[in-house]
């Protein structure tokens, strides 16, 4: 498979992971009525942007989006490892701040006892946090050459 082709894969595949995370959680909140709570917002305010700019970077095979979508990825993945762990940890849950109307320790969804709604946008984060590494070094490896 010839870079390009790579680099145009790589840029869908985060697009895609991006447009999923937005459509289950407008889904959570539009369809199931799940009213989401502040750390639920934030991971949000950081996932929706990622639409947009995955989208564009797929549309003009811009290989260089890497650089605003990474940073982006990997505090929202912050964000959910943490709502992750007051939901699950007992230490965690102890100290977690009050969230307004609806608690972040709450978990609407708890499939397998350990699924819940900050844990797929975890997999979302890691997922498109991997794929611009990935693509980094892809076009890393291209400049070199």
């Amino acid at each position: 498979m010839d870079k390009e082709k790579k680099i145009e894969y790589l840029l869908f595949s985060a697009w895609a992971v991006s447009v999923f995370a937005l459509a289950g959680s407008l889904y959570f909140s539009e369809v199931l009525k799940y009213e989401p709570c502040e750390l639920c917002w934030y991971q949000r305010i950081l996932m929706y942007p990622l639409v947009l700019l995955l989208g564009i970077a797929m549309v003009k095979k811009d290989s260089r989006q890497w650089v605003y979508v990474l940073p982006l990825s990997i505090i929202g993945g912050s964000i959910s490892i943490y709502h992750y762990l007051i939901q699950k940890a007992a230490f965690f849950a102890d100290s977690a701040p009050a969230c307004g109307r609806v608690p972040c320790t709450g978990e609407y969804i708890n499939l397998l006892g350990f699924i819940t709604i900050p844990f797929l946008a975890l997999l979302a984060f890691t997922s498109i946090s991997i794929l611009m590494i990935v693509l980094y070094k892809q076009t890393k490896k291209e400049n070199n050459i």
